[in-house]
């Protein structure tokens, strides 16, 4: 098992090496790397505890080692499968948040006030020691509330094409099906948007490395041309933050602070209705 991840996080850093692809293909079968590719994309889009893990990257490079020679991998089988994972990826997703998303995330100001009070000076007492503080939850450590809250920007900007439009954000992307969830967005629409969202993420991403990776200066420069997509996707992040920041700058002292989790919470519960008082304009 060690050896499968080794080879996996070589792959990682490796993408357009036939060699790294080749030498996890032989490690784990030419029928299970199917699976492997499908597990990695169904658990970057499904599990929020995993937003890290390589999506836009992957399906690039995928896309341009499949047209090399040498290389055991059928576009025409893989792009499906990965279709497929994106989908059930989101559906799981969703359903984490609408089962327990509010429950986890209600905890968050008791978990605040507990890290407030770890910073807070406390007076020793006669033994001469202060009192170990109570630990945040570890589900709260996992979950990052600033995501969540991200995530719920991106619903008040884009309503209910969220579930499209992020599957071209990382990090946005896990968390935007959560939310949904935790707002109890209808379900028929969830689906409609999270099948077209599934497939044109996947598809453009293959069909971008199919087309891009038959040039030259993009197989020599693989690594950079990597690093250029990732920065393209986090690009909207960005701006939107350096907005805030800025919009936070020209307030001065008296702006509001961020909005907490259960503010959030709470905004995620009227998703619904914001998203048909937008179709009805």
């Amino acid at each position: 098992m060690m050896r499968f991840f080794e080879l996996l996080w070589y792959l990682f850093r490796h993408l357009n090496e036939t060699a790294a692809w080749n030498n996890l293909i032989e490690h784990v079968g030419q029928t299970n790397i199917y699976v492997v590719m499908f597990a990695i994309i169904f658990a970057e889009t499904g599990l929020v505890i995993l937003p890290f893990l390589p999506g836009d990257s992957l399906l690039f490079a995928l896309g341009a080692i499949g047209m090399k020679e040498g290389i055991a991998i059928n576009l025409w089988v893989i792009t499906p499968l990965l279709i497929a994972a994106a989908i059930v990826g989101d559906a799981v997703n969703y359903w984490i948040g609408y089962k327990i998303g509010p429950a986890i995330f209600s905890r968050g100001g008791e978990d605040d006030a507990v890290e407030a009070n770890a910073n807070a000076p406390v007076a020793t007492g006669q033994l001469g020691y202060a009192p170990r503080p109570a630990s945040r939850s570890l589900m709260t450590r996992l979950l990052n509330k600033k995501h969540l809250i991200k995530a719920q920007e991106f619903y008040d900007k884009y309503g209910g094409k969220t579930i499209i439009l992020a599957r071209f954000v990382p990090i946005v992307r896990t968390f935007a099906p959560f939310v949904a969830g935790i707002g109890r967005m209808n379900f028929f629409k969830f689906w409609i948007y999270n099948i077209v969202g599934g497939a044109a993420w996947v598809i453009i991403c293959v069909l971008a490395g199919v087309f891009f990776g038959r040039f030259e200066v993009v197989q020599k420069n693989f690594e950079l041309v990597i690093i250029a997509i990732i920065l393209i996707s986090v690009l909207p992040v960005a701006i939107e933050f350096w907005k805030a920041r800025r919009a936070a700058k020209a307030a001065g002292p008296v702006a509001e602070p961020h909005p907490t989790t259960d503010a959030a919470i709470q905004a995620a519960t009227t998703l619904p209705a914001v998203e048909e008082d937008a179709g009805n304009r």
